[in-house]
């Protein structure tokens, strides 16, 4: 449909669809305005604030503002208002910590704290581990669940190289000493242990090969050793799963899980927090 008035009122592009035409109306005044207060205004913060991506870092601005440095005087606030409950806490005993109710309290939180930013990847949110990652829930402790057993672990990590004294343990292959049908005996008789073995027929000889070959670190009764890290195989906790194929798998190939050294990179006062934390989770002992 035509109209002669909107026909005269402007110009169009010459574009055509279907019969419409397209006009060549200007923008709202006041809309191009606001559009270059705009381009007036990001100049101005580029100029204020850093803005512009260099080789190693951005223009500074000339107002030199910095988030990092608000979030590092943040933390060093919060630093020296915890100044004195730290000191306190890396001088009590670990296992005095426990006896002051204002610094069990303060040790729980603030290594529930450090707990979510730096173990919590691993040992999950709730602390109930995962498939290789020990469930801190239980109390199942291949090192021992005291708390300054728990504490030394925290510190020095598990068979890492970071540092000289992390706790180390380490599994033969016995896919390289014994023989298929051996491995398969033996991996018999530990499931027969803590429930039911896939083949009943092999546990006996299985308790050979056990007593052979594993027994020096896992103790005659298959209860572990926790001067060696050697787990307790009657309980029915299994790090990688108790199932016949993992079992092989673990005798065959071994095992080695690594945890790092948190010395160094966390605070005595974090370590002993967490470690503490740990400790009340409900499997410390």
């Amino acid at each position: 449909m035509s109209d002669d008035k909107f026909d005269k009122d402007f110009e169009t592009t010459g574009h055509v669809w279907d019969g419409i035409e397209e006009y060549n109306k200007p923008l709202p005044r006041w809309w191009v305005w606001v559009f270059y207060l705009t381009i007036i205004w990001g100049i101005g913060y580029s100029v204020a604030y850093p803005a512009w991506p260099m080789l190693q870092r951005a223009t500074p601005g000339l107002l030199a503002f910095s988030t990092r440095a608000e979030v590092a005087a943040d933390i060093a606030a919060v630093d020296a208002a915890n100044a004195a409950i730290n000191a306190q806490l890396v001088a009590t005993e670990l296992t005095e910590i426990s006896a002051n109710v204002e610094l069990n309290t303060y040790a729980a939180n603030a290594g529930r704290a450090v707990f979510l930013t730096w173990c919590a990847q691993c040992h999950g949110s709730g602390a109930a581990g995962a498939k290789g990652y020990p469930n801190l829930l239980d109390d199942d402790w291949l090192w021992g669940g005291d708390i300054e057993a728990v504490h030394e672990s925290v510190s020095y990590g598990i068979r890492n190289e970071q540092s000289d004294m992390a706790r180390w343990s380490e599994m033969p292959a016995f896919g390289e000493i014994l023989e298929a049908n051996e491995i398969d005996q033996v991996v018999n008789y530990i499931m027969s242990l803590s429930g039911a073995p896939q083949d009943a027929s092999m546990v006996d000889a299985g308790a050979v090969v056990f007593e052979d070959n594993c027994a020096a670190c896992h103790a005659e009764d298959a209860t572990g050793d926790r001067f060696q890290g050697a787990p307790n195989l009657k309980d029915a906790i299994w790090l990688f799963g108790g199932d016949f194929e993992t079992l092989k798998a673990t005798v065959t190939d071994s095992r080695f899980g690594v945890m790092p050294a948190w010395e160094g990179r966390l605070s005595q006062a974090e370590i002993r927090a967490v470690s503490a934390y740990v400790h009340q989770l409900g499997g410390g002992e």
